[in-house]
Protein backbone atom coordinates (compact mmCIF):
# COMPACT_ATOMS: atom_id res chain seq x y z
CA UNK A 1 0.00 0.00 0.00
CA UNK A 2 1.40 3.37 -0.66
CA UNK A 3 1.39 6.55 1.19
CA UNK A 4 -1.20 8.19 0.05
CA UNK A 5 -3.78 5.06 0.00
CA UNK A 6 -3.27 4.27 3.53
CA UNK A 7 -3.78 7.87 3.98
CA UNK A 8 -7.46 7.39 2.37
CA UNK A 9 -8.54 4.21 3.52
CA UNK A 10 -10.95 3.94 6.62
CA UNK A 11 -9.76 3.83 10.15
CA UNK A 12 -10.36 0.04 9.91
CA UNK A 13 -8.82 -0.60 7.05
CA UNK A 14 -5.44 1.15 8.42
CA UNK A 15 -5.84 -0.80 11.27
CA UNK A 16 -5.81 -4.09 9.35
CA UNK A 17 -2.58 -2.82 7.42
CA UNK A 18 -0.55 -1.57 11.03
CA UNK A 19 -1.30 -4.89 12.39
CA UNK A 20 1.01 -7.19 10.76
CA UNK A 21 3.75 -4.98 12.06
CA UNK A 22 2.90 -4.66 15.54
CA UNK A 23 -0.43 -6.55 17.12
CA UNK A 24 -0.35 -3.46 19.93
CA UNK A 25 -4.29 -1.57 19.77
CA UNK A 26 -2.29 1.68 21.06
CA UNK A 27 0.56 1.56 18.46
CA UNK A 28 -1.97 0.82 16.07
CA UNK A 29 -4.53 3.62 17.13
CA UNK A 30 -1.76 6.24 17.50
CA UNK A 31 -0.66 5.81 13.98
CA UNK A 32 -4.12 5.78 12.34
CA UNK A 33 -5.77 8.63 14.12
CA UNK A 34 -2.55 10.56 13.38
CA UNK A 35 -3.10 10.58 9.70
CA UNK A 36 -2.36 12.02 7.03
CA UNK A 37 0.99 11.37 6.90
CA UNK A 38 3.07 14.02 4.66
CA UNK A 39 6.07 11.82 3.74
CA UNK A 40 6.86 7.25 4.06
CA UNK A 41 9.72 9.21 6.67
CA UNK A 42 7.31 10.68 8.51
CA UNK A 43 4.96 7.73 9.61
CA UNK A 44 7.77 5.78 10.00
CA UNK A 45 9.03 8.15 12.89
CA UNK A 46 5.79 8.08 14.11
CA UNK A 47 5.64 4.12 14.22
CA UNK A 48 9.31 4.65 16.13
CA UNK A 49 7.47 7.05 18.59
CA UNK A 50 4.26 6.01 19.01
CA UNK A 51 2.77 4.15 22.40
CA UNK A 52 5.75 4.89 23.94
CA UNK A 53 6.61 3.30 26.63
CA UNK A 54 4.46 -0.28 26.25
CA UNK A 55 2.76 -1.59 28.93
CA UNK A 56 3.64 -4.92 30.94
CA UNK A 57 0.59 -6.67 29.40
CA UNK A 58 1.16 -4.87 25.45
CA UNK A 59 4.47 -6.31 25.55
CA UNK A 60 3.28 -9.70 26.85
CA UNK A 61 0.59 -9.75 23.73
CA UNK A 62 2.88 -8.74 21.49
CA UNK A 63 5.74 -11.34 22.47
CA UNK A 64 2.98 -13.96 22.24
CA UNK A 65 3.23 -13.47 18.37
CA UNK A 66 6.90 -13.80 18.33
CA UNK A 67 9.06 -17.26 17.47
CA UNK A 68 12.08 -17.93 19.51
CA UNK A 69 15.15 -16.57 17.54
CA UNK A 70 16.13 -19.90 15.29
CA UNK A 71 12.49 -21.33 14.67
CA UNK A 72 10.13 -20.82 12.19
CA UNK A 73 7.15 -18.71 12.69
CA UNK A 74 4.04 -21.04 12.36
CA UNK A 75 0.97 -19.96 10.19
CA UNK A 76 0.61 -18.72 7.26
CA UNK A 77 -0.98 -14.68 8.95
CA UNK A 78 0.99 -11.64 7.36
CA UNK A 79 2.85 -11.80 10.67
CA UNK A 80 3.99 -15.06 10.19
CA UNK A 81 5.06 -14.45 6.83
CA UNK A 82 7.00 -11.28 7.54
CA UNK A 83 8.51 -13.54 10.48
CA UNK A 84 9.68 -16.20 8.39
CA UNK A 85 11.75 -13.57 5.62
CA UNK A 86 12.74 -12.04 8.68
CA UNK A 87 14.81 -14.87 10.30
CA UNK A 88 15.32 -16.68 6.27
CA UNK A 89 17.75 -13.44 5.99
CA UNK A 90 19.99 -15.32 8.60
CA UNK A 91 21.27 -17.96 6.79
CA UNK A 92 22.01 -21.26 7.50
CA UNK A 93 22.93 -21.55 11.00
CA UNK A 94 26.01 -23.33 12.05
CA UNK A 95 25.15 -26.28 13.65
CA UNK A 96 27.56 -24.70 17.36
CA UNK A 97 25.79 -21.74 17.00
CA UNK A 98 22.30 -23.49 16.67
CA UNK A 99 22.26 -25.15 19.63
CA UNK A 100 23.57 -22.40 21.40
CA UNK A 101 20.95 -20.30 20.51
CA UNK A 102 18.84 -23.05 21.33
CA UNK A 103 20.45 -22.99 24.99
CA UNK A 104 20.34 -19.19 25.20
CA UNK A 105 16.99 -18.89 24.23
CA UNK A 106 15.77 -21.73 26.85
CA UNK A 107 17.65 -20.05 29.38
CA UNK A 108 16.41 -16.73 28.55
CA UNK A 109 13.13 -17.66 28.88
CA UNK A 110 13.52 -19.37 32.17
CA UNK A 111 15.01 -16.33 33.62
CA UNK A 112 12.67 -13.93 32.06
CA UNK A 113 9.39 -15.53 31.26
CA UNK A 114 9.42 -14.69 27.88
CA UNK A 115 10.63 -15.44 24.35
CA UNK A 116 13.50 -13.64 23.78
CA UNK A 117 13.05 -11.11 21.24
CA UNK A 118 15.51 -8.97 19.00
CA UNK A 119 15.37 -7.65 14.93
CA UNK A 120 17.07 -10.29 13.63
CA UNK A 121 17.23 -7.91 10.16
CA UNK A 122 20.26 -7.08 9.57
CA UNK A 123 22.04 -8.88 12.02
CA UNK A 124 23.70 -12.64 11.58
CA UNK A 125 22.86 -15.27 14.09
CA UNK A 126 26.52 -14.74 15.77
CA UNK A 127 25.60 -11.12 16.47
CA UNK A 128 22.26 -12.33 17.91
CA UNK A 129 23.80 -14.92 19.99
CA UNK A 130 26.29 -12.53 21.29
CA UNK A 131 23.32 -9.60 22.17
CA UNK A 132 21.62 -12.78 23.75
CA UNK A 133 24.27 -13.34 26.37
CA UNK A 134 24.72 -10.12 26.96
CA UNK A 135 21.06 -9.53 27.66
CA UNK A 136 20.75 -12.77 30.00
CA UNK A 137 23.06 -10.68 32.53
CA UNK A 138 20.33 -7.92 32.68
CA UNK A 139 17.13 -7.24 35.15
CA UNK A 140 14.25 -7.77 34.13
CA UNK A 141 13.28 -3.73 34.30
CA UNK A 142 15.99 -3.42 31.55
CA UNK A 143 14.76 -6.12 29.54
CA UNK A 144 11.36 -4.66 29.20
CA UNK A 145 12.70 -1.35 27.75
CA UNK A 146 15.23 -3.63 25.36
CA UNK A 147 12.28 -5.31 24.61
CA UNK A 148 9.95 -2.37 23.40
CA UNK A 149 12.95 -1.10 21.53
CA UNK A 150 13.30 -3.90 20.05
CA UNK A 151 9.57 -4.45 18.96
CA UNK A 152 9.68 -1.19 17.21
CA UNK A 153 12.46 -2.04 15.30
CA UNK A 154 10.75 -5.04 14.39
CA UNK A 155 7.42 -2.33 13.63
CA UNK A 156 9.02 0.34 11.52
CA UNK A 157 11.32 -2.14 9.42
CA UNK A 158 8.09 -4.23 8.28
CA UNK A 159 6.20 -0.89 7.92
CA UNK A 160 9.09 0.49 5.47
CA UNK A 161 8.53 -2.80 3.74
CA UNK A 162 4.86 -3.08 3.47
CA UNK A 163 4.84 0.66 2.32
CA UNK A 164 7.38 0.07 -0.52
CA UNK A 165 5.09 -2.70 -1.85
Amino acid sequence: MHLEQFNAVSRTEAGDFLRPCLDIQRWIDELADARPYSTPGELLTAGRNAANPFTSAELDAALAHHPRIGEQARGDSAEAKLSQSEQAGLGVADAAVALALAEGNRTYEEKFGQVFLIRAAGRSREEILAALNTRLAHTPEQEQSIIGQQLREIAVLRLEGLLSK
